[in-house]
């Protein structure tokens, strides 16, 4: 009797193991959506539609791209901290992730709601200015901002974006004065600099490359210290008029918090794939990023080193908390 107890016991434990591995063998067994916090056309967005595709193709099921702007990104990146943590829901965002301290009351915190999956790409910001404003190089921008204090603005996908903090950073070194006019990402404040809403703004190369080779945008710098892939011709920060100055805006995935383990290192195995592939390189270099894809234990100690940097950087420029 007491064998054949122990059998049933035995039978039982089994049986109620099997629902989780039969869920960890069919994952993904429906669509997954990223969660995009800025507006369509922009260069997180876009990386996420480039993503999705070459993910769905390879999980079999549908990628849905869910744009949720407002909030420098924080929007969407608070939908998600939020979300069911069961794998099908991830966020696309940008730098402006790692820079927590620049936001006060935050609807999520970075480090304990949401679980780096992979590191997408990483790449610089373009400085440009309207074509009908009189700078040609970030030497001139500095000069005419000295004469004319306050009454330059500049854009910037949001406050607290990485392309806010980029001019925060130049203001810092410089000591000029600028008028700050954040929009809801990107897209969004390009259309503002091209309808000649402010003069100059930083944005990513990947949302501005179109507008410059049109003609609608003059590009003056570039963010980081290697010079732009896509725009070979456009001088660093660091090398026409700031030495040592770099910043680098990246993409990454994450999940909520608590996502199951199988799922995160899933995707972010197939993502580190997909940033292999020579199509997608391709893609990625010709609008000016480096592809990467690294494995949550990479990209999380990445994170980590991006948010005591832009700390320091928010400090030392006198960023208050919005």
């Amino acid at each position: 009797m007491l064998k054949m107890l122990s059998s049933i016991v035995l039978g039982l434990s089994v049986w109620a193991l099997l629902p989780a591995y039969a869920v960890a063998q069919s994952y993904p067994a429906k669509p997954l959506r990223i969660v995009v916090g800025f507006a369509p056309g922009g260069g997180v967005d876009k990386s996420a539609r480039a993503v999705g595709k070459h993910l769905s193709d390879a999980i079999g099921q549908s990628v849905i791209v869910d744009n949720r702007p407002g909030a420098a990104g924080n929007i969407g990146a608070a939908h998600v901290a939020k979300s069911p943590p069961d794998g099908y829901t991830l966020l696309m965002s940008n730098s402006t992730v790692s820079t927590p301290s620049l936001f006060v009351n935050l609807p999520f915190d970075i480090n304990k709601d949401l679980e780096p999956v992979s590191l997408v790409a990483i790449g610089p910001s373009v400085l440009v200015a309207h074509p009908s404003f009189p700078v040609k190089s970030v030497n001139d921008l500095i000069a005419l901002a000295k004469k004319r204090p306050g009454e330059i603005s500049f854009g910037s996908g949001g406050v607290g974006n990485i392309t806010h903090l980029e001019m925060e950073l130049i203001k810092s070194i410089t000591g000029i004065d600028m008028v700050h006019v954040p929009y809801k990402g990107s897209a969004p404040s390009i259309v503002g600099l091209v309808s000649g809403e402010v003069q100059v703004l930083f944005t990513s190369v990947p949302a501005g490359l179109g507008q410059v080779r049109a003609g609608r945008m003059r590009a003056l710098a570039v963010s980081t210290i290697k010079r732009s892939s896509a725009m070979p011709d456009v001088p660093t920060i660091d090398e026409a008029a700031l030495k040592g100055y770099d910043a680098a805006s990246w993409y990454g995935l994450f999940m909520p918090a608590g996502a199951p383990r199988e799922a995160v290192t899933k995707v972010s195995q197939i993502v580190v794939k997909i940033m292999r592939a020579p199509d997608i390189r391709k893609q990625f270099v010709a609008d000016g990023f480096d592809p990467v894809g690294l494995s949550p234990e990479e990209f999380s100690k990445y994170l980590r080193g991006e948010i005591v940097k832009w700390d320091k950087i928010i400090r030392a420029a006198g960023v208050k908390p919005q």
